[in-house]
């Protein structure tokens, strides 16, 4: 089964910084834009983040300039580098397709941004 795995996130202090992972069929990268999703609890899941196979990025208002999305295709693994983190954008993130299809989602990793 088709899996996207997840991974580095924790808990940081306000001002930190963050460096998540996510592990995805190669055919993702070079077929499809990848988006990096999160939820908070209570909210619905949003767009964090996105690039497409030739690497174009977009970002949610909230985060640019602050985080940065990329990907390494020899890896199969797409990166979001979050710095200045906020309270706010505590939540669990996500990685799949931007668009359908959408892959079976993974189970996430949770950011924790406290003091």
């Amino acid at each position: 089964q088709v899996q996207l795995v997840e991974s580095g996130g924790g808990l940081v202090q306000p001002g930190g910084s963050l460096r998540l992972s996510c592990a995805a069929p190669g055919s993702s990268f070079s077929t499809y834009a990848m988006a990096w999703y999160r939820q908070a609890p209570g909210k619905q899941r949003e767009v964090v983040a996105s690039i497409t196979h030739g690497g174009d990025t977009t970002y949610k208002r909230s985060v640019k300039g602050r985080f940065t999305i990329s990907k390494d295709n020899t890896k199969n693994t797409m990166y979001l580098q979050m710095n200045s983190l906020k309270p706010e954008d505590t939540a669990v993130y996500y990685c799949n397709h931007l668009q359908w299809p959408l892959l079976p989602w993974g189970q996430g990793t949770q950011v924790t941004v406290s003091s």
